[in-house]
């Protein structure tokens, strides 16, 4: 069935393992690999429980899409168990542009990591030096620093609790480490968002929201432009230009 560019499907799960604390990751086979962008997301279905829910994509292949996603109640801890097929829909929203830039800076907090990681690829892909900074809560919260020090990032690690890298944020961990790209895409927390969308000018961040239907129709994302008119997470984004959102 389909939606405008977006497709329902039963995808193939290849694999669901635990990558960090509470994080786990997720391999579907799905024809909706062909059409996704980084920075968008899938709605998937979890049996004995009425709302989709919206999960970023992580990565893209051919065939197959990776999602990471964190255990956050009944209906996350029950995707943990799921093998067999997936009822997903997407890929929907708008994700992040993959400009010709020299330099781009990642910066993602949590589970704002997982879309950063196709879009680092990408701009490889186009010869820019990517940097990638993030955060989490703890040592055993933080995931992926490996697999984007192997695409070819230069990364950085910041803790609130200062068991791994630099202790505080992201934004700490920028300044300890003298980075100094200006072009930035950032996905995570909306309070790292908004430090980050009072101290850069250039460039992208991804929304998180509750998005019930992934479409703009339940109007259960919507947030304010700086011009005060309502924009919705899922479909005018969640990525948006840097200082377009009143965060």
């Amino acid at each position: 069935m389909k939606w405008g560019n977006s497709m329902q499907e039963f995808a193939k799960i290849l694999s669901n393992v635990k990558i960090a604390k509470d994080i786990w990751k997720m391999e579907l086979k799905t024809d909706l690999a062909k059409t996704a962008k980084p920075g968008q997301f899938i709605e998937i279905t979890v049996p004995g429980f009425y709302l989709r829910r919206p999960i970023s994509i992580s990565e893209i292949r051919e065939d197959v899409l990776v999602i990471i996603y964190k255990v956050l109640g009944e209906g996350t801890l029950k995707m943990t168990e799921l093998e067999g097929k997936l009822d997903i829909f997407g890929p929907l929203g708008n994700g992040f542009p993959i400009e010709d830039k020299e330099e781009v800076l990642l910066i993602g907090g949590g589970v704002g990591v997982p879309p950063l990681y196709e879009t680092a690829k990408q701009y490889l892909s186009k010869n820019a030096r990517v940097t990638a900074v993030l955060g989490a809560n703890d040592a055993d919260s933080v995931f992926y620093v490996d697999e984007f020090k192997a695409l070819g990032c230069d990364v950085y690690v910041a803790t609130m609790d200062g068991t791994l890298g630099t202790k505080g944020t992201a934004l700490d961990a920028i300044k300890e480490n003298n980075v100094t790209c200006n072009f930035v895409l950032s996905c995570g927390p909306l309070p790292m968002l908004k430090a980050i969308n009072e101290q850069y000018s250039e460039g992208y961040i991804s929304l998180e929201a509750r998005m019930a239907c992934g479409l703009g129709a339940c109007m259960g994302c919507v947030v304010k432009d700086v011009e005060g008119h309502s924009l919705r997470v899922c479909k005018d984004g969640p990525v948006f230009e840097m200082g377009k959102v009143a965060l």
